[in-house]
Order: structure tokens, then C-alpha cells, then sequence
């Protein structure tokens, strides 16, 4: 994080302004991931007039930046309307997509508005592996054929890669690739839990060995893509004694909406705050009872890994250990991280 985006982040966390705001359109997607965190295909989804709403309210309320994403997000036939809505409001606007829908068309369209970027999703530079994580034949080439149109339009986009075992060797191909379609790169370690908690997606992670050699990687800057604005764990000893205290950014400075308008603290937090059409989403952001419950813990009141000598290099999600059963707990996932990171294996693995 550079010090200028330290100190605006500083300012947001003292203001609690929620700075940056992921947002999924819909729950449709044409392709069947894996590994995705998305419990639903047809579930009810806000209107272009109520998305246009929460984007006024959310500038009202200081956010700066914001994730757009789904589902598919082409799958809305609204998608440039939200997007021009949020630009005219002045939000530093990422877009996430398959690419895989994405035409010649659409990639002007996103030039003109000056999004900040498009993320897209890559997971090996094998077709016949990335098509098997989607389950959509071809999806490989239609991926690459839109960072192609994207970079010739001058957007800029990042390849995203999530680590999972069937390509977990590939990583440094996937970067080369990116590189030569002049696209950035970034690497996503961990595969999480689906939104409802379920926990068959987590077999799909990388083995020790692959996750030891990722860390290892100075070239890398491996963290869960949903933490954009948290601290890397190598700095913590020099963030401000805020960052410092704070366990995660999540419910502090960024939170995540869904297609139907639910609030959480974070897209890997499914510890609902409220809904943007029962309740205004300032009063949800400052008022909610279990906001304000993940707001009042700090690393003091984590019973284990407060006192965990592996704290400064630990990525703890506190929605990795809330779906373990425990928000103020140990993330087993995250100690397992931990383990090969530094070759040390961290007490509740001992257990």
C-alpha cells in the first residue's frame, strides 16, 4: 500500500467512511466455476433504479472506490447505464468479467468511461485446464481475445489468477502469458468457502509445496483479491498503530453488497448487516448491530493469535475463521498459509 493511499485510508478509518465497496450485479453467469463463492444463478436482483440509488448513497457516504462484479456482469443489459452512473458520481471503478462476453463494442465503451481497470479471470495457460475450472469449452480463447481487445483499446487490466491444485505449477506461465498480452498479473493463493459456508470448494487448493514455492516468489504480491486496501502481513509492524490493531479492513473501511442488496462486511464475511431496500445503506454501515460487533474487535481480543509469534506474517481472514466457526478465532486455512511460509508450524495445527 503506498503512504499516499495509507493516509487516505488512516482518514477513512477515523471518519469510518466506507472507502471501497465490492459490488455484484447478478447472480447469472453463463459459466459454472469451480471454485465459485456464488451460491446462486436466479436469485432476486436490485433494479437499475435501486443500484443508481445505492451508488448516491455510497457517495454520500465517502466511498471512493468500487468493485463491480457478479456473476457475469454483461449479463445485465443495464451494465453501461450502472457503470456511467457510478463514473458521473466521480467512483474509481474496477470491473470484473470473464472477458468471455466482452466485444469490440464493449471495450470502447469501457475506454471512454475511463474505468480505473478490468479484472479477468485466468486460472491456467492450458485451455483445456482453464475450461475445465469454467466448464465451458473455448471459454479459454474467448478470455484472452478480450485482454487482447481491452489492452488495444487502453484499458488497463490484470490477469487474476486464483491458485487451485490442477494448475498449481502454471502460475509463472499465466504471468508470462499476462505479460506478453500486456496485461498485470495477480495471484489469489486461496481458495475460500462459497457464500453459504460451505467448505467442498476448499479442497481445490494448492499443496503445501505450491503455496511454499508462491510465498517464496519475490516477483509476487500473493493475497486474497477481495482485501484490495489491507495491509500486506510483512508490514504490519509498520502500518500505524490503527491498521495495527485492526484485524481486517472488512466493516472498517470496505464492504461487500450483493446482486439482492444484502450487506456484509466483506464478500468472505456472510455475516449479514442488513438489506439497501429494507434500510438507506448509511444506516446499515453505522448502525447495525453486527457491524458494530465486527468493528469492536482488535488483535487484543483474539484469544489465540494475539499471542501467535507468526501474527506479523499471518493473512488471518476473519471470514475464514467466522465460516470455521469462530470470528475471533484462528482460520485453520490461513495457519495451514502460515505453515508454509515460514516452514514453522503455527500451535492450532498442533492440535
Amino acid at each position: 500500500m503506498s503512504g499516499l493511499m495509507e493516509r487516505v485510508t488512516q482518514k477513512a478509518l477515523a471518519l469510518g467512511v466506507p472507502l471501497s465497496v465490492h459490488l455484484d450485479l447478478t447472480w447469472r453467469c453463463h459459466l459454472s466455476c469451480i471454485h465459485c463463492y456464488l451460491t446462486e444463478r436466479n436469485g432476486r436482483e436490485l433494479t437499475t433504479a435501486q443500484l443508481v440509488r445505492l451508488l448516491e448513497e455510497l457517495a454520500e457516504c465517502g466511498t471512493l472506490f468500487l468493485l463491480v462484479s457478479g456473476g457475469e456482469v454483461f449479463l445485465r443489459p443495464d451494465f453501461f447505464e450502472i457503470v456511467e452512473a457510478a463514473r458521473e458520481l466521480a467512483f474509481s471503478v474496477r470491473v470484473k468479467t470473464s472477458g468471455t462476453l466482452l466485444d469490440d463494442e464493449a471495450a470502447r465503451r469501457l475506454a471512454r468511461l475511463h474505468v480505473a481497470g478490468v479484472d479477468v479471470s485466468l486460472y491456467s495457460h492450458r485451455p483445456e485446464v482453464h475450461d475445465a475450472v469454467t466448464r465451458l469449452e473455448g471459454s479459454f480463447a474467448r478470455t484472452v481475445e478480450a485482454v487482447r481487445r481491452l489492452v488495444a483499446h487502453g484499458v488497463k487490466v490484470r490477469v487474476v489468477q486464483v491458485l487451485m491444485r490442477m494448475a498449481e505449477g502454471e502460475y509463472s506461465r499465466v504471468r508470462e502469458l499476462a505479460a506478453e498480452l500486456g496485461a498485470e498479473y495477480s495471484l489469489d493463493p486461496t481458495v475460500t468457502p462459497r457464500l453459504d459456508g460451505s467448505r467442498s470448494v476448499v479442497r481445490l487448493n494448492a499443496s503445501h509445496a505450491a503455496w511454499r514455492k508462491v510465498f517464496e516468489d519475490p516477483e509476487l504480491d500473493a493475497r486474497p483479491e477481495h482485501c484490495p486496501l489491507s495491509p500486506e502481513p510483512q508490514e504490519a509492524a509498520q502500518t500505524a498503530p490503527e491498521w495495527d490493531s485492526l484485524p481486517c479492513s472488512a466493516g472498517h473501511t470496505s464492504c461487500y453488497i450483493s446482486p439482492s442488496g444484502d450487506v456484509y462486511p466483506c464478500v468472505q464475511l456472510p455475516l449479514a448487516l442488513g438489506n439497501v431496500t429494507e434500510r438507506p445503506f448509511r444506516e446499515i454501515w453505522a448502525d447495525s448491530p453486527a457491524a458494530r460487533r465486527v468493528r469492536s474487535i482488535r488483535v487484543a481480543d483474539l484469544p489465540i493469535c494475539r499471542s501467535c509469534e507468526f501474527l506479523n506474517q499471518c493473512s488471518r481472514c476473519p471470514g475464514l475463521a467466522y465460516l470455521e466457526g469462530d470470528l475471533t478465532g484462528p482460520s485453520r486455512l490461513n495457519c495451514e498459509q502460515v505453515f508454509a511460509r515460514t516452514g514453522r508450524r503455527p500451535a492450532p495445527l498442533a492440535e
